[in-house]
């Protein structure tokens, strides 16, 4: 990713470049997800410029909303500037323990600002998740009735429940 970068500082048309790789894909998939880092680099612009949708996710502690207004504003500076499709799909709430007042409180908090945004499934921090990729799998794989297995199953029937595409109970 860090030659990627550096060969992109100097591209033409540089916050294009994944667009077109996402199009030559276009026909073989029916979503592509893109996973970023949560730095603005080019990178990030990249997929901003190629996505239809931000998924938001955020762990329940407090330091992570100070970067959520921050995230609203970059997306919302990139929907004006480079890509006006782009729009929030909404929150999710990671590392979610409900035991404790913090993540009860954090999750409200997000309410408050997304009211309209926040997703009602809430991830559990999970040993199960931190384990799946030291076996090279995902935790649908690894552990797909876990909770956490579950809570993300769940999540993707609620994605696809807001873009609009129906869901097999």
């Amino acid at each position: 990713l860090a030659g990627a970068m550096i060969e992109l500082t100097s591209a033409e048309k540089r916050e294009w470049r994944m667009l077109s790789l996402v199009e030559q894909l276009a026909g073989k998939y029916d979503y592509v997800l893109i996973d970023c880092p949560p730095s603005l680099g080019l990178l990030t612009l990249n997929a901003l410029c190629a996505a239809d949708y931000v998924l938001i996710p955020l762990q329940c502690e407090y330091l992570a909303l100070e970067g959520l207004a921050q995230l609203k504003g970059t997306i919302d500076r990139v929907q004006q500037q480079f890509n006006s499709r782009l729009s929030i799909l909404g929150v999710v709430m990671t590392m979610y323990d409900g035991r404790t007042n913090l993540a009860q409180q954090v999750v409200e908090e997000v309410r408050r600002y997304f009211p309209q945004r926040i997703f009602n499934t809430l991830i559990p921090r999970s040993v199960r998740v931190s384990e799946a990729p030291s076996y090279g799998q995902l935790i649908a794989e690894y552990d797909p009735q876990s909770r956490a297995g579950l809570a993300y199953a769940q999540l993707g029937q609620e994605m696809l429940r807001r873009i609009g595409k129906k869901v097999a109970a």
